[in-house]
Order: structure tokens, then sequence, then C-alpha cells
């Protein structure tokens, strides 16, 4: 009898695999309310694009005035392609719309336009708009002082 109450008071727990798999499940969970409540995972890659062109069009900048030389952010939107100094490249996704109006005497060619940053830190400006459905981004490269902005707006 002794032995039968043992095994009723024996201590009840979760064991670490029902734990990891209530944690996963609350991971995954939370991922996709994220997404859905974002607007999708197109317009997270809509949002991370724009973040990364402004972070490479900063990089071209302080490029040129760490060296001292002009240095050339180089984008594709047929292509969907850009290329920054030092070897630096991506792609955009095919889902995004790409616009570029910048200075027509820095483009490589008729398809691809450029933003030249000088040694100074201005630039030749220019601006890159994203879009996804409604939702867009909008990085503008200011002419005189070659700054670099990144804010939302509408397609």
């Amino acid at each position: 009898m002794d032995a039968g109450r043992r095994r009723l008071r024996r201590p009840r727990g979760f064991s670490l695999l029902e734990v990891l798999l209530v944690v996963g499940l609350i991971a995954v969970t939370g991922v996709l309310a994220a997404a859905a409540m974002s607007g999708g995972f197109d317009r997270l890659a809509l949002q991370s694009t724009a973040k990364e062109l402004a972070a490479q069009l900063r990089y071209t900048r302080t490029q040129a005035i760490a060296t001292g030389e002009p240095q050339r952010f180089v984008i594709d939107p047929q292509a969907r392609t850009w290329q920054a100094p030092n070897g630096r490249h991506g792609t955009i996704p095919h889902t995004l719309e790409v616009e570029f109006t910048g200075a027509r005497e820095v483009q490589p060619s008729a398809a691809e336009g450029a933003v030249q940053f000088f040694a100074d830190g201005a630039a030749t400006g220019g601006r890159i708009r994203l879009g996804y459905r409604s939702a867009a981004w909008q990085i503008d490269v200011a002419w005189l002082t070659g700054e670099v902005r990144l804010h939302r707006g509408e397609w």
C-alpha cells in the first residue's frame, strides 16, 4: 500500500520535448500573425529591400568621402539589380515595382540609373521608388548634401 501511494504522489511536470514543441508553435504563430498584420511577406520584402537600398546608397556616399574619389551607385529597374562600390551588388524581388529618377548625365545606359557621390559628400541626386500594390517606400538622395532619406509613401 505504501508503494501505491508513492505512485499517486509522483510529481507531475512537462518533458523538455513538450516545452520545446509549445515554444515552437508559439513562435510560428507569432511570425504568421506579424506577417498577416503587416500586409504579408511581400510587404516585408518591400520594407527590407528599401532599407537595403538606402543602406547601400549611404555606403556609397561614405566610400566617396573616405577615398576622396567619386563613387557611383547603379540601379537597373528592368533587370531589378543594383551595384555599389567594392563589388557590392544585389537584386530586387520581382513582386515589387521599381522606379528611378535621376540625372541623365551619370546614367551608364538608357535602362540604368545612377547616383554619383563626390568626395565632399554631395551627390547628383536621385529617387528610387519601390512599391507593392498600394504600399510604397521612397528613397531620396539630396543633390547638395548627398543625404539619403527613406520614407513611406503610396504607389
